[in-house]
């Protein structure tokens, strides 16, 4: 008889050195998200952020050209900017080296007077950069495939049930913290088997989670549903554009996730671990040129006072128990036929993340 697969040891969750080799490893070798491109509309637009401990800038070059730089100096080592802003070209606040949008450096207070200083070989330092779908990801690890080998078919997928993505800006951010694991919250995220129990307004108001599945597709997690039925719907929905009557979902390993409300509404997951039981989860509700749209905002007010509130003490409870001493780590439920009570997706979460850790 074959034997059942069980979920991961508590370690993966709990261990300080897990989580400190994936900050080495895991988080500066995937694509992470940066920003959303609409942050970056014309020349000298610039964001910074942190991925894997390390502090980097996105910017707008005069070509057009998107550039992500690790955010330091190569003087001195002075961090460059901050926050975001727009800028004619990057001036180091410490000694005032100079860089075009390009990185390149341009000038420096009396560099002049230093014998044989080339100028054209000093540079910022750097990072792979792709936009996928109007939104900004970088990779630390300059080796690193594609996009779309990571995670094939999902940008075609994703325009498609989006047609005007190109269009589109940031309405509201919603910024949750979960005291857990990034890992419990992203595993709570890419299974609907604990829906119907504890989501009863998405599970009847939203979705029918009897149609509900989840199928790996590269590294992506691709979720699939129809809408609830319209006169159950909690918000109106427009049935007559292509996909307005299904519910689709995109999770990019390891921490991003693009979500299409019936109605072709879009919104976002993406976490930012800030230890080995503490994670920030940031919501982004989307429309036409960054418009306020009320039945945008009435869908995210819902989403936040049900589901993103229930899913905080799931988790927390989830990690609590992590850390029980009574805790035997149980067989996942693997259905054939997959479908919403099957944790297919969650085996193979859990391979990506054995493979991520024991490599």
């Amino acid at each position: 008889m074959k034997k059942p697969i069980h979920s991961l040891d508590a370690r993966y969750y709990t261990d300080p050195a897990v989580y400190a080799d994936e900050m080495q490893g895991l988080f500066a070798r995937t694509w992470q998200f940066a920003c959303h491109a609409s942050a970056l509309a014309g020349p000298g637009d610039y964001v910074a952020f942190e991925i894997a401990g390390e502090n980097l800038f996105c910017i707008m070059g005069r070509d057009g050209v998107i550039r992500a730089f690790y955010n330091v100096c190569q003087h001195r080592a002075h961090q460059l900017v901050a926050g975001s802003g727009t800028t004619r070209v990057v001036v180091c606040p410490y000694h005032a080296w100079t860089y075009e949008l390009t990185g390149q450096l341009r000038a420096g207070p009396n560099i002049s007077a230093v014998e044989g200083f080339d100028k054209s070989k000093i540079c910022l330092t750097e990072v792979r950069t792709e936009t996928f779908a109007g939104f900004v990801f970088v990779n630390l690890d300059p080796d690193a495939a594609p996009m779309d080998d990571w995670f094939p078919g999902a940008r075609a997928e994703l325009e498609a049930f989006v047609p005007h993505h190109g269009a589109l800006a940031p309405i509201e951010w919603v910024e949750i913290e979960e005291r857990c694991n990034w890992k419990v919250s992203v595993e709570n995220y890419s299974e609907c088997y604990h829906c119907a129990l504890n989501h009863p307004t998405f599970a009847t108001g939203v979705v029918k989670p009897e149609t509900y599945d989840i199928q790996p597709q590269g590294h992506c997690l691709r979720h699939t549903t129809e809408c609830q039925n319209l006169d159950r719907m909690t918000y109106p929905v427009d049935t007559s554009v292509p996909h307005g009557g299904d519910y689709s979902s995109w999770f990019l390993w390891p921490m991003f996730s693009f979500q299409v409300y019936p109605g072709n509404v879009l919104n976002t997951y993406h976490w930012r671990p800030r230890g080995v039981d503490q994670v920030t989860v940031w919501r982004g509700w989307y429309s036409k040129g960054g418009v306020d749209d009320p039945v945008i905002r009435q869908l995210a007010l819902q989403d936040r006072n049900t589901t993103v509130a229930e899913d905080i003490g799931l988790v927390e409870s989830v990690q609590r128990g992590l850390g029980s001493r009574g805790y035997r780590p149980g067989p996942l439920v693997l259905d054939p036929c997959s479908g919403v009570n099957s944790e297919h997706s969650i085996k193979a979460l859990q391979q990506w993340m054995r493979e991520a850790v024991d490599a």
